[in-house]
């Protein structure tokens, strides 16, 4: 059985394709590849292994002789699914590998927000420090996580995960109810829940039920100083109207490290931002990227290899 790797370079340096290799008769690694290249580095293929290059269902009736497409991550909004059903191309995706890389850079970044390390290490930065008539700056009010309300939306592994590590600091979690559910869901939803929120840090997928989930009006309800944070996807959170009520101290602190198109080649509000004294973070879609969740990527994409061959 022969597969090909579109978009190796999406997994970083430093990680051993082995386990992949021992699941095959062969194996084409590329590195990056276009859509115009698609077709032809696919052409004697019988499995597709790709992370963010697109299939769509013109190039996937081009394959005749395609079985199975491994996605190299949990999102698989870049494959035409019902084409590859239709065609009888198997899809098979990989979850729950970088649980412990994206909740400890969510607790970062809640730690950070929460010590409005933005806004001081501008301060120490440009002289003030120095400046100070005593021995340290307090003029940004931090916030003490111990004994405050974290509002997690997306109760799944990452979410839990999350919640039991803010616990470890002293917070009280509550779990919203899932969006789009809430009659059904014997949670509270975010909206009810908002109000009494420090913290919202958001874990769920996009879809119709969460663009927008963290609007004008839901951001209007929060308590001055609340902080918000997205380790999700962009567009769960109005980043604009977000960044507005920044700027107006109607909210303590905003970080992401998801941005609605991904790299921002046209730019972003939230990037412009970054020059401003605000409390702000963006990361670059990294939350994932330890060694150790990127080698698990492709330990999970072997086992999918395996348990296809044997069904």
């Amino acid at each position: 059985m022969k597969a090909v790797i579109l978009d190796a370079a999406s997994l970083g340096p430093g990680i051993d394709l082995a386990p992949i290799r021992e699941q095959l008769d062969a194996l084409d690694v590329h590195q990056h590849t276009s859509h115009e290249q698609i077709a032809s580095r696919l052409a004697d293929a019988e499995v597709a292994i790709v992370n963010k290059v697109v299939l769509d269902a013109e190039t996937l009736a081009a394959l005749p002789g395609l079985k199975l497409i491994c996605v190299l991550a949990t999102g698989t909004n870049n494959i035409d699914t019902a084409a590859a059903e239709r065609l009888d191309i198997a899809v098979r995706n990989v979850t729950a590998y970088g649980t412990a890389s994206v909740a400890q850079h969510t607790l970062m970044l809640m730690l950070a927000l929460a010590t409005r390390l933005p806004r001081y290490q501008r301060d120490v930065a440009e002289g003030r420090w120095g400046e100070s008539p005593f021995f340290c700056l307090m003029d940004h009010t931090t916030l003490q996580l111990e004994g405050k309300r974290l509002v997690i939306v997306g109760q799944g592994e990452l979410g839990s995960k999350v919640a039991r590590l803010a616990q470890a600091f002293g917070m009280h979690v509550d779990f919203a109810a899932r969006p789009g559910n809430e009659a059904h869901d014997r949670r509270p939803g975010l909206r009810e829940l908002a109000p009494a929120a420090d913290v919202i840090s958001l874990h769920c997928p996009l879809n119709e039920a969460t663009r927008h989930l963290v609007d004008a009006d839901l951001l209007a309800s929060l308590k001055p100083g609340a902080l918000l944070i997205n380790c999700a996807r962009g567009g769960i959170i109005d980043e604009e109207a977000a960044l507005a009520a920044l700027r107006e101290a109607r909210l303590g602190g905003l970080a992401v490290d998801v941005l609605p198109a991904e790299p921002p080649r046209d730019g972003h509000p939230l990037l412009d931002a970054l020059d401003e004294p605000l409390n702000l973070i963006v990361t670059p879609h990294n939350a994932w990227i330890t060694p150790e969740a990127r080698q698990r990527i492709v330990t999970l994409t072997a086992d999918n290899l395996r348990h296809w061959q044997a069904d």
